[in-house]
């Protein structure tokens, strides 16, 4: 009977010791989707004990431009990786409140986090210096920083920084570093969303396997874009749409209506009224036709407005670093994430990534 109760015990010991090793990664992934999603109740608090506490400090990153400021968010104990994440286009930068909270709960994780303030970012310009940077900075983490325990680094990307942080992973300089991509909302492919923005339509990817005939009606991705998207393209093409004496004045007008936005958005929502007439004001002294565009752009009218800028994109965003499906595929693992409802990129973008 002893050797029996003592069979027991092992085998419950056992059992514990394989349900720690495998249900505790799914538990502590859980319990980061719970705090990130910020669902709040009586899951949130529990997720919370999952967490341990972080520091946050600003440091230079050196770069081929010159130092980059970035913000790092240290857990205080022993971190397992270094994550460089990289924010969307946004006019705060690495203080955006959203990135900020993201920042926090990864490295309450326990996984060291980096936001690199890459200028174009901030001044809404999609650039293959995103992507440069972003190969800059990953390398430097991983290398040098003294923040990599393995010295290899994570790269994660929100938004267009997501696609750009694909492309960034595979370049020979980084590609044996990166031990992970994670693209929340990433884009495939720049000129074609593009141009969704301007139509609210994208074509889907064929699909490999067809299981009915098809009927071509679910060929076609439809969902009505966001108005932040024709503001940005026309930020970037304004002298292609007025005349090269008013672009300047129009791309001020535009800047001035994303920022208002950005502080609606809850960078300051209580500001946010009076930066909006004061764009307002502004635009009742521009000439045409700036003062009909930006009109286009404060009344969030994007099917005027798209169809205005889209005989004008051109070969807007056809350098191969800004897109996945022209640049090589990086060898680390590459995890994508998508809400359904993203009408600044469409998910269909992360169908595409998936190929």
């Amino acid at each position: 009977m002893r050797v029996v109760r003592l069979f027991r015990w092992f085998v419950v010991a056992v059992a514990l010791v394989v349900l720690v090793l495998v249900v505790r990664p799914y538990a502590h992934g859980l319990s980061f989707v719970i705090r990130a999603a910020e669902i709040g109740g009586t899951a949130e608090r529990l997720a919370r004990f999952d967490t341990v506490a972080i520091a946050t400090r600003d440091i230079t990153i050196p770069t081929r431009a010159g130092g980059m400021r970035a913000r790092v968010y240290e857990p205080n104990r022993s971190r397992r990786r270094v994550a460089l994440l990289t924010s969307g286009l946004h006019p705060s930068g690495i203080d955006e409140p959203r990135l900020v909270r993201l920042a926090r709960q990864v490295a309450a994780s326990g996984v060291a986090v980096v936001t690199p303030d890459i200028p174009e970012l901030s001044r809404f310009e999609i650039t293959p210096a995103i992507t440069d940077a972003i190969e800059e900075a990953g390398r430097w983490l991983a290398i040098d920083s003294g923040l990599a325990p393995d010295h290899r680094v994570g790269l994660m990307g929100v938004s267009f920084s997501g696609g750009l942080s694909i492309v960034a992973a595979a370049r020979p300089s980084i590609a044996d570093r990166v031990a992970y991509v994670f693209a929340l909302g990433g884009h495939d492919d720049l000129p074609r969303v593009l141009r969704y923005l301007c139509t609210g339509r994208e074509p889907r990817p064929a699909p490999k396997v067809r299981l009915a005939v098809d009927t071509g009606e679910n060929d076609t991705f439809v969902l009505p874009p966001h108005d932040y998207g024709v503001a940005v393209i026309l930020l970037s093409i304004a002298d292609r749409v007025v005349p090269a004496a008013q672009a300047e004045r129009l791309r001020a007008g535009v800047r001035r209506y994303l920022w208002a936005s950005a502080l609606d958005g809850g960078v300051d929502k209580a500001r946010a009224p009076a930066e909006f007439e004061a764009v307002r004001a502004y635009d009742r002294t521009l000439p045409e036709p700036s003062a009909t565009l930006l009109r286009y752009v404060i009344e969030r009218d994007v099917v005027h407005l798209g169809a205005r800028l889209l005989p004008l994109l051109g070969s807007q965003g056809a350098a191969p670093s800004l897109s996945v499906s022209k640049s090589p595929k990086p060898s680390a693992p590459v995890f994508l994430l998508h809400g359904l409802e993203d009408n600044v990129v469409p998910a269909v973008e992360s169908e595409y990534l998936a190929e």
